[in-house]
């Protein structure tokens, strides 16, 4: 399921963040509207949409920052999309030189917008110049869905994504702090199509993910779990997280405290942030003749004081 709405399509854009012009003949609206209750009685800046079409780049379609630049005709580019069309206005053909245009480029530098994620909570004020690079730290910016089976492109907030992700993905969920979970696989020398269903966990208030699945690591198949928190990093510092997997009177432990899922499921899992299962070793916790992988994964989730 993806969403309509605008703000998602936005997310997934992710325009490069650039600093505000330094021309001296500019106007200075570098400085960051960081605390919304300066704004508290200020409505929100209406900007005409002939005016949101002026600045946005007729190639990219996204929002146009310094140095703008323009055709003999006065049709207008962003410098990124300059070397695509080959130095030709996309819209008239002529060649476009170097030509900047300062007048729009004040246009911009004249204008203060709400954030984009308005609808999710930020009530902040941007000057243009200063938007983007709230926008890209803003707190209330969606989250990517952290189901890691698929590349599912879904994002909205926490409460949506919880829903999305046991009605969408049938995602297993579980009350209570404390986990036991057995994975079997009869082909442990496979490691495609090894990621094992994820698990979220409610506890304290909060969603938790708990990851299981293979990759390659050189020549041999590699075990690894790891949870993330379905929130920002300073909230997930607030947790501590413990797994464990053993068999044969062997046991392996790790404690660790769980990443957000602002950081993805790949690059947690390729920074080896979690309990790693050689597969000798898995081998050995599972027993028998070595043709079917059974780990039992034990944990607990707590609240640091």
């Amino acid at each position: 399921m993806s969403s309509a709405n605008p703000y998602f399509d936005d997310v997934r854009t992710k325009p490069e963040v650039i600093d505000p012009p330094q021309d001296d003949d500019m106007m200075d609206v570098s400085e960051s509207v960081s605390d919304p209750a300066r704004n508290g009685g200020k409505p929100n800046v209406v900007v005409s949409s002939s005016v949101r079409e002026l600045l946005e780049c007729p190639v990219c379609l996204n929002a146009m920052y310094p140095p703008i630049h323009q055709c003999s005709n006065g049709h207008t580019l962003c410098s990124g999309c300059k070397p695509r069309v080959h130095n030709r206005c996309p819209t008239c053909r002529h060649e476009l030189g170097n030509i900047r245009c300062l007048a729009l480029e004040k246009v911009a530098a004249s204008l203060e917008l709400p954030c984009k994620y308005q609808t999710f909570g930020c009530v902040g004020i941007y000057p243009y110049y200063s938007k983007l690079k709230h926008e890209s730290q803003c707190v209330y910016r969606p989250y990517n869905c952290p189901y890691a089976g698929s590349e599912c492109t879904v994002v909205g907030d926490i409460p949506f994504l919880v829903a999305h992700l046991k009605d969408d993905h049938k995602v297993d969920m579980h009350n209570g702090s404390t986990f036991n979970h057995r994975y079997v696989k009869s082909n442990p020398q496979e490691v495609e199509n090894a990621t094992w269903m994820l698990t979220v966990f409610s506890c304290f208030g909060q969603y938790f993910c708990l990851h299981f699945e293979a990759f390659q690591l050189g020549m041999a198949p590699v075990y690894i779990a790891f949870l993330r928190f379905m929130g920002d990093d300073n909230e997930a510092k607030n947790y501590s997280y413990s797994l464990e997997v053993g068999g044969n009177g062997r046991k392996t432990v790790w404690q660790g405290v769980p990443r957000s899922i602002r950081d993805s499921h790949r690059k947690v899992r390729d920074s080896f942030d979690g309990l790693i299962i050689q597969r000798n070793m898995a081998l050995f916790f599972s027993g028998g003749d070595g043709k079917e992988l059974k780990l039992r994964v034990t944990g607990r989730i707590w609240k640091e004081q």
